[in-house]
């Protein structure tokens, strides 16, 4: 797809998914309204997973890696057909490239600072890691600051409880991990707690 802003931005965080349940888990994301995929390279498998996925042509869905932390890793996820970036901090040199190879690039920021560096340097969305540490207050400071329309996504702890209070304070999307996608989950319970984050986003209407 090109490098349009998710429809639904939610970043289904797959650390941990294995090759083998890779097009089955995606199908099942993305039959639930999920429309960006991350797979975070810091476990075995995950360029093998990104192939897969990217190879099921899902339509209007951002595959990707997460915990990106170098151009190596960039190059790597894009020779697999990846286009989106994800990481956990602010790499400038990572960003660029990424951005460079027409890749979506979300990366982490906790700062000000940061965030500046990470726009700068090409992303289109801010991760807001570790949500919790920077909290609402943090996250209300930031979209102070920053460029108007600027993409916060908080990541970090988020369940469908919680996505209120963040989009009061800022937050236009979210990464979400552990309350969705855990290693061993069954297609099932990944499909039901899938549609509980979508089913709340929608209410929202951001």
């Amino acid at each position: 797809m090109s490098l349009s802003h998710p429809t639904t931005p939610l970043v289904a965080i797959l650390r941990g998914l294995k090759p083998a349940e890779a097009v089955d888990v995606a199908k099942v994301l993305h039959a639930a309204g999920f429309r960006a995929l991350e797979v975070p390279l810091n476990r075995p498998g995950a360029l093998e997973c990104i192939a897969s996925m990217v190879a099921l042509e899902l339509p209007d869905t951002l595959v990707g890696g997460g915990t990106m932390l170098n151009v190596g890793h960039v190059e790597a996820v894009h020779e697999a057909g990846g286009r989106l970036l994800v990481s956990p901090n602010c790499n400038p040199a990572a960003i660029r490239r990424a951005a460079d190879l027409g890749m979506y690039c979300a990366p982490g920021v906790a700062t000000p600072t940061e965030a500046f560096a990470a726009l700068d340097a090409g992303a289109h969305a801010l991760k807001l890691f570790p949500a919790e540490m920077v909290g609402h207050g943090g996250l209300k400071a930031l979209t102070s600051v920053i460029p108007a329309g600027t993409p916060m996504w908080p990541v970090g702890g988020v369940t469908p409880d919680t996505m209120e209070g963040w989009v009061r304070a800022g937050a236009t999307g979210f990464g979400i991990g552990g309350a969705l996608f855990t290693p061993g989950v069954t297609l099932d319970a990944l499909a039901e707690r899938a549609a509980a984050f979508v089913a709340k986003w929608r209410s929202l209407a951001v």
